[in-house]
């Protein structure tokens, strides 16, 4: 619970450092862009002052200036339209040979909707007399290279951002994933290896009362018993390690479990078998896979509370088999479909939560399969399906 704890209060701190990373690199960037923007505009004024000194010369002005502000700018792009319409040039733009004008006259669209238009009058004088006041030229130019490589910036910081951020919570999640498989592991190894002892200690004690009372059929009954702790002993040294997978009859695998359930549960729960009446093979881990099985049909006894009726049916198709373990209990919200799968999930007042969780890990990494609800209505039942490749 202590390190849930931890790596909540870790993503929490995670999350908010990238909101403030997020929120202070878009405030810079706009004040950055609003600042370079405001400097183009400057920029462009005077460079249209020196395009109207330009337009307006003659052959006694000097020219220097003008041409050295004109020729300076390499890079913001520019088109100079006349009162006519008419395109006079254009710079830092490459515009195709072939059909120049409808490609510039398209820019100067783009450029217009940004508001980037200056508009310069331009007086003809003779003898130091104004006589036209109404002649003009238009300049449209763009943000530079520079300008609208800073304005998406702030976005491709975000996408690293969010990034090292999924990584970071997925790194964590994995850790901790780790970290739960090795208790899991760790605790069912050492639970087998405590088992063990007691187990053959008893399995020598029953032998000995086999030879003292050979007629006695509770004396059958405690060895099978005992027996039986052998295999969840043995099943409990099988977590952790890949198990191997034989070829078994799937009907005659489910009658051990119903046969050995049906002998140690209320005579009010009723099992049914819907099985294919031909034998059903499939590579299992025996032992495991009828640990499915149990545990299924035990949250199903639980479910039910001590009554009712569970039926196991089995269905195949080319490829695969699939298994339903139905019963008449109380039934599962569907929000929890999922959840009832996650280590620590249970209903009951007394348990781990630990048995449905097992049992994915069993079908899915061990077999290869699915296991999942199927249909569930409350005070109706339930149904699990697994299904295992053929």
């Amino acid at each position: 619970m202590l390190i849930g704890n931890r790596i909540k209060k870790v993503k929490i701190v995670l999350v908010i450092i990238a909101i403030i990373i997020a929120f202070s690199s878009l405030v810079t960037s706009h004040i950055l862009i609003k600042d370079l923007s405001f400097e183009e505009r400057n920029k462009m004024e005077v460079w249209s002052e020196a395009m109207r000194s330009f337009n307006i010369a003659d052959e006694r002005t000097d020219l220097t200036l003008v041409l050295k502000v004109l020729n300076g700018n390499n890079t913001i792009p520019v088109i100079v339209v006349n009162k006519k319409g008419t395109i006079q040039s254009y710079r830092n733009i490459s515009a195709p040979a072939s059909d120049s004008d409808k490609y510039l006259r398209n820019k100067i669209k783009s450029f217009g909707y940004n508001n980037h238009r200056i508009r310069i009058y331009l007086q003809s004088q003779l003898n130091g007399i104004n006589t036209d006041k109404t002649d003009y030229i238009d300049i449209y130019y763009d943000d530079s290279l520079m300008l609208k490589r800073l304005a998406t910036y702030p976005y491709v910081q975000l996408g690293v951002v969010f990034l090292f951020v999924l990584i970071a919570v997925f790194a964590m999640l994995s850790s901790k994933k780790a970290e739960q498989n090795k208790v899991w592991v760790g605790l069912s190894k050492e639970t087998a290896h405590q088992l063990g002892t007691p187990i053959s200690s008893l399995m020598a004690w029953v032998e000995i009362l086999k030879l003292r009372y050979t007629d006695d059929e509770l004396i059958s009954e405690m060895g099978d018993d005992v027996n039986r702790l052998k295999l969840i002993a043995d099943r409990f040294s099988k977590i952790g390690s890949m198990p191997e997978l034989q070829l078994c009859d799937l009907n005659i695998l489910l009658n051990n479990v119903v046969d050995y359930l049906s002998r140690r549960c209320s005579g009010k729960i009723i099992f049914v078998r819907n099985y294919i009446n031909e034998p059903v093979l499939v590579k299992l881990s025996s032992s495991l896979f009828e640990w499915v099985i149990e545990n299924l049909c035990k949250n199903a006894i639980d479910s039910m509370e001590g009554q009712g009726n569970i039926t196991i049916s089995v269905k195949s198709n080319e490829k695969k088999v699939f298994i339903d373990v139905s019963d008449t209990g109380k039934g599962v919200l569907k929000s929890k479909y999922i959840t009832i799968f996650e280590p620590g999930y249970t209903t009951k007042k007394r348990g781990w939560g630990l048995g449905l969780s097992l049992a994915k890990r069993i079908v899915e990494e061990y077999h290869h399969g699915k296991i999942f609800v199927k249909r569930s209505e409350l005070n109706k039942g339930t149904t699990f399906r697994i299904e295992l490749k053929k």
